[in-house]
């Protein structure tokens, strides 16, 4: 808690000076009011104080004529590296991983994060808020916690940090933990029963009484939230076999648990749904990339959807650390193949806000919560779509970037200086 606390100082959000009102607005709510013809949202001091059909703005707002457009609440993607990832390839650039290091689940994103990397802008300026911001699996199965945070620029960047514990139950899993999948269940089972006995023997850890443990302390004291529900485990699997296991290992420990990746899920859909397991899925999953991803369906988060299971769509990070903008495309991709409209705008506003747990201050265009507002230049979910205006808590957003510079340095073909100028 006194680490959430220094984190949300450094990071806090400056009162606006004057209220912003948003008219003649198609307004996708996301919430129990639905789609708002001729809708409203008034947002102050960065909280929206109303949306509806008519509320009138109050006096002194600003008034921002929408003239139809279609407005929405930030988006949010639930698996990037954004202020952790510069360039791939470069290491120096790569805050990701700790390979070297004594511990793995303690390793903690949130204090290496960089607010001044180039890539936020870009993915701000095509309507993404706020994301997860996660760590790579490279020494245990355990690759450590990720943050959430909100992109705004400058002094409103925002982090939520310890927002979940990622860890890898795939191939690459089995390999870190030995070679075979039997290797990571007896690591993965071995890891929880030490946490139970480091719960309970705190004290004789104190006075180096106890009995060796799996892991180190440092790990053993990071994933003391997961063992009390404080904290999701996040779990990358992918094949059937590896989600069933997962599925009655949650059950077995009575863990808070998030499927990560699930390109065969949508084989398990009414199980996952039962056990209240939600899945962050690429939409694009089609074609087997390995041999446990076999099954992989271009249908797989409609079907897992209408089965009852929370789908959140992301990008699932990438190499290319730029494609975070793509995340409305993903959604209309999900759409093309089955997954009704509404579910698929949820997927990447309301429903990820459900599943990190941020739901009651983020994901809906209603009173009371953060005002990330987007206003688009048409459909959010067709390509050529752009956002006209971004709030994050309520300040307006600069949508320039390192890319529009550039566009903007070169678009005169004809009047650039000569090679190797240098401007001084």
């Amino acid at each position: 808690m006194k680490r959430l606390l220094v984190l949300l100082a450094l990071f806090s959000t400056p009162a606006l000076a004057e209220p912003v009102a948003i008219i003649n607005a198609t307004v996708h709510t996301m919430g129990r009011a639905g789609v708002l013809k001729n809708g409203t949202v008034i947002f102050d001091n960065g909280v929206i104080t109303a949306a509806g059909a008519g509320p009138a703005p109050p006096a002194g707002a600003r008034v921002i004529d929408a003239k139809g457009a279609i407005v929405t609440p930030g988006l949010m993607d639930s698996l990037t590296f954004l202020g952790l990832r510069e360039v791939s390839g470069e290491d120096s650039t790569d805050d990701t991983t700790a390979a070297k290091a004594e511990f793995s689940a303690a390793f903690d994103v949130a204090y290496g994060l960089n607010p001044a990397s180039a890539v936020i802008p870009v993915t701000r300026a095509h309507g993404i808020t706020r994301a997860i911001t996660a760590p790579v699996t490279s020494k245990t199965i355990f690759a450590g916690q990720a943050a959430a945070i909100s992109l705004g620029e400058g002094a409103s960047f925002w982090v939520r940090p310890g927002i979940g514990m990622f860890m890898s139950l795939d191939g690459t899993g089995a390999r870190l933990a030995g070679g075979a999948r039997g290797a990571s269940w007896v690591y993965l089972r071995q890891a929880m029963d030490d946490l139970r006995f480091f719960q309970g023997n705190r004290k004789a850890f104190d006075r180096a009484e106890a009995r060796a443990t799996l892991l180190p302390r440092a790990d053993l004291e990071a994933l003391l939230p997961v063992l009390d529900g404080s904290m999701p485990l996040v779990v990358e699997a992918y094949r059937e076999s590896d989600i069933r296991q997962v599925i009655a290992f949650a059950g077995a420990y009575k863990l808070r648990v998030i499927l990560l990746g699930g390109a065969e899920a949508w084989k398990v859909a009414p199980e996952l749904a039962k056990a209240g397991i939600p899945v962050i899925a690429d939409p694009r999953d089609n074609l087997p990339t390995s041999f446990e991803t076999l099954g992989a369906s271009l249908d797989n988060v409609p079907r897992l959807q209408k089965a009852g299971v929370k789908v959140a769509i992301a990008t699932l990070g990438g190499a290319l650390d730029q494609r975070y903008r793509s995340l409305p495309q993903f959604a209309g991709i999900a759409v093309a193949n089955g997954l009704p409209y509404d579910q698929a705008l949820a997927a990447i506003t309301r429903v990820p806000a459900e599943i990190w747990g941020m739901a009651e201050r983020y994901g809906t265009l209603e009173k009371g919560k953060d005002a990330d507002v987007v206003i688009w230049s048409g459909d959010p979910l067709e390509i050529a779509s752009v956002p006209a205006a971004v709030f994050i808590r309520g300040t307006a957003q600069d949508l320039t970037s390192r890319q529009t510079q550039l566009r903007d340095r070169y678009r005169d073909v004809k009047n650039q200086p000569p090679a190797g100028y240098l401007p001084r």
